[in-house]
């Protein structure tokens, strides 16, 4: 099993810029620059991929269409596949909010699902299984198509989004929740999963790094007031 499946937040969107968390499909659409930073990623990769699968939200289908489009995939509406479950992480009544403290509502309660706390819920919005529950079967699903195929030896691109991608790869890859926690993903950044034996996934990388991600300098748990400019990142 040589194939690996890519993990890419979307671009930039105006809900970023304004640092709103905007969570519920369709969503924002990405700017001018979400735009760029799509085709700079595409142009980046070392090789081409085989599918390119976004979420059903509107930012992560045109990250996807601006990439299948600088890579040339065939124009089209199969050119990429919508993918329902892998969304953003919804957070309830916090939904389109800017304001500092539910910047912090969200992070704390994102940090204590890091930490384990997998049934603790946002208000009105999800639990950590909630989202696991919807998210890792679609993976599990592109896993059995196309990754256990000995013959299979490209990449599979999924936009989807920052938070959802962290904590979905942290449990699948083992990766300790400190790290993911203050690791946030900039728009177009990305995880890259292996597969291994027994069902596991290894961590090739997670945004500019690469493990052993115990070398890099995350010690400790930050405060649960410490803020993001991009919480959802």
């Amino acid at each position: 099993m040589s194939g690996r499946l890519v993990l890419v937040r979307h671009g930039q969107t105006l809900g970023n810029v304004e640092r709103r968390l905007d969570t519920r499909p369709p969503g924002a659409e990405l700017t001018e620059l979400g735009r760029e930073q799509a085709r700079v990623f595409a142009r980046r990769l070392s090789r081409p991929p085989a599918v390119i699968a976004h979420s059903v939200a509107t930012r992560a289908a045109q990250t996807a269409a601006e990439i299948a489009d600088e890579v040339g995939f065939p124009a089209g509406a199969r050119a990429t596949q919508a993918l329902e479950g892998i969304h953003e992480v919804q957070v309830g009544d916090l939904e389109d909010r800017s304001d500092d403290a539910a910047h912090d509502h969200f992070n704390g309660i994102y940090r204590r699902w890091h930490r384990g706390e997998h049934g603790l819920a946002l208000p009105g919005g999800e639990t950590a299984h909630h989202v696991l529950d919807r998210y890792l079967p679609v993976l599990q699903r592109l896993r059995l198509r196309y990754l256990e195929d000995d013959s299979f030896d490209e990449d599979i691109i999924v936009v989807s989004h920052g938070a959802a991608i962290r904590l979905v790869s942290a449990v699948l890859a083992g990766v300790d929740g400190r790290f993911a926690i203050d690791h946030h993903l900039a728009n177009t950044e990305s995880v890259v999963l292996a597969p291994v034996t027994d069902d596991g996934w290894s961590c090739l990388r997670w945004g500019r790094l690469t493990p052993p991600f115990r070398d890099t300098a995350v010690v400790a748990y930050p405060p649960d007031t410490a803020r993001s400019a991009n919480p959802t990142g």
